[in-house]
């Protein structure tokens, strides 16, 4: 750190003498007509004599990332939004100029103009014929990352990551395609986008802890949204067919790999349909977005292989408890499956119902063998307050997970409509936050108002934006693929406040 912070002394000086030359340290606008892999794509083919017989004149801006000084000449690496390029500075061109590259260090921005040519070794280079120093860099770049503690710094200093790790910024202009194909996908579905409240007087549509704010004007709590489903039932009341929103959700759950506190979900309904026509609707979502952003079906994720090419297995959800060891004897008897899963070693809250129960049962041995994209369908009730009863049998619900990679990627079902029902769920919920289940519902009566009016018969689904980025870019954590995850407040560093 002591070397780290003499460099910064070192840069603080020439930002001082670069002043006393006239010189702006964050200086003017600079007209760049070219970008790095634009330059290479265009004249990969040229040979070393084409450009000398037809100069290719070029301009461009960026940040010094590599740069060896000979003296009297220098080559250096520019990267820009697009990638790198070679750049060669020689003092016989630059004159009187050249002297400001003394004063020039790995990191800082500037802009040039110049010619290509290639060097004895056939690199595209830009020989420059006059640069401009844009901004001076006071913190030196990282030469490379690794370990847990520099994993830990890449997180929280992204401007950094972003700099000296272009898979990174890869990865973040793949998930810029990724939303653009979902959102492509479904407004050629005929959905429209809308946008719905992100603070709630009632906290619904999820099971899920909220965080909590005070309105002060309006003198009462207010709840950052954990799902904006309730609000876009409304609009089916209100007779849209077809909507969907892509935002931020917010739930005050712990931080993995798999979660995030703020996090981006789609959530979109569509009228007169069930959950059985959305499961052919999720996988021409996926697959079109997949092909988009990847080129093909068949995509690596860590060490596996996963086929996204539809049909995907449609597995009830007791039955794939039973396909992996849970005795169905378990299944109508809340006392036996608690024993059973204490005796296997699952967490079992106390106070949980037979359908919570299961669902831990179902956590931890069944999802991790859930690899190739899989429909888990026909919830017990007691899971899904909002989604409409199998009229076959009603202790289930018409709903569908999908699991990818041990993962729930979306979660959907058929709609309940029933006021009279829903009314009846809520209360059970309120019971359970009660008895101290603090991610139960909460009741809304003003939902159940709006189904008293009559909401059509409808499917909908939530599909996590950030896990399908995940998946589509072979990515381990989802901090990998939020640009500034929500991190623990960073301890301060002595050795800066001494500078």
């Amino acid at each position: 750190m002591e070397e780290t912070n003499e460099l910064v002394k070192q840069r603080i000086r020439k930002v001082e003498e670069l002043k006393e030359m006239g010189i702006k340290p964050y200086g003017d606008p600079f007209c760049a007509e070219h970008h790095a892999s634009d330059l290479i794509t265009k004249y990969k083919d040229a040979t070393k004599e084409e450009l000398e017989s037809a100069p290719a004149a070029c301009s461009l801006a960026g940040r010094i990332v590599a740069m060896r000084d000979f003296g009297k000449a220098a080559f250096a690496h520019i990267q820009d939004a697009t990638g790198k390029i070679q750049v060669y500075l020689k003092k016989d061109l630059l004159g009187e100029s050249y002297k400001l590259l003394k004063k020039v260090d790995i990191g800082d921005i500037i802009g040039l103009k110049g010619r290509l040519f290639r060097t004895r070794t056939n690199e595209l280079t830009v020989e420059v014929e006059s640069f401009a120093l844009m901004t001076k860099s006071i913190r030196p770049l990282p030469e490379k990352w690794h370990g847990l503690k520099d994993v830990e710094t890449r997180y929280r200093q992204r401007y950094v990551d972003l700099i000296v790790n272009p898979e990174v910024r890869e990865n973040f202009a793949k998930r810029s395609v990724i939303i653009k194909g979902v959102r492509d996908f479904l407004e050629s579905k005929g959905f429209i986008e809308v946008e719905t409240p992100m603070m709630h007087q009632i906290p619904g549509g999820a099971a899920a802890r909220p965080f909590k704010t005070h309105h002060n004007a309006l003198g009462v709590d207010l709840y950052l949204r954990i799902a904006p489903e309730l609000y876009l039932k409304r609009l089916l009341v209100g007779g849209y067919e077809r909507v969907y929103e892509l935002n931020k959700n917010f739930r005050n759950e712990g931080i993995s790999t798999k979660h995030n506190p703020e996090f981006s979900m789609l959530e979109f309904y569509i009228a007169y349909k069930d959950y059985n026509y959305l499961m052919t609707f999720t996988e021409e979502l996926i697959t079109t977005v997949a092909l988009k952003a990847t080129g093909s079906l068949k995509i690596n994720y860590g060490e596996e292989t996963i086929d996204l090419t539809p049909p995907w297995p449609r597995l009830p959800m007791l039955e794939a408890l039973e396909r992996n060891g849970v005795p169905s004897e378990i299944f109508n008897d809340p006392e036996r499956a608690k024993t059973w899963g204490r005796a296997n070693r699952v967490d079992i809250p106390e106070g949980s119902s037979l359908g919570k129960i299961l669902d831990e049962i179902f956590k931890e041995k069944v999802e991790p063998a859930l690899i190739q994209p899989t429909f888990i369908i026909d919830h017990p009730v007691e899971l899904s307050p909002l989604a409409k009863r199998k009229p076959e049998n009603s202790s289930l619900v018409e709903r569908f997970e999908l699991f990818i990679c041990s993962r729930e990627l979306a979660n959907a079902f058929s709609e309940l409509n029933d006021p009279f029902d829903q009314r009846e769920r809520f209360q059970k919920q309120v019971e359970a936050k009660e008895k101290g289940d603090e991610e139960t519902m909460w009741m809304d009566e003003d939902f159940v108002r709006a189904l008293e009016y009559g909401m059509p018969p409808a499917a909908g689904e939530g599909i996590g934006i950030d896990r399908l980025v995940m998946l589509l870019t072979n990515s381990q954590s989802i901090r990998d693929v939020i640009l500034f995850p929500q991190l623990k407040p960073e301890q301060p560093d002595r050795s800066e406040d001494e500078q």
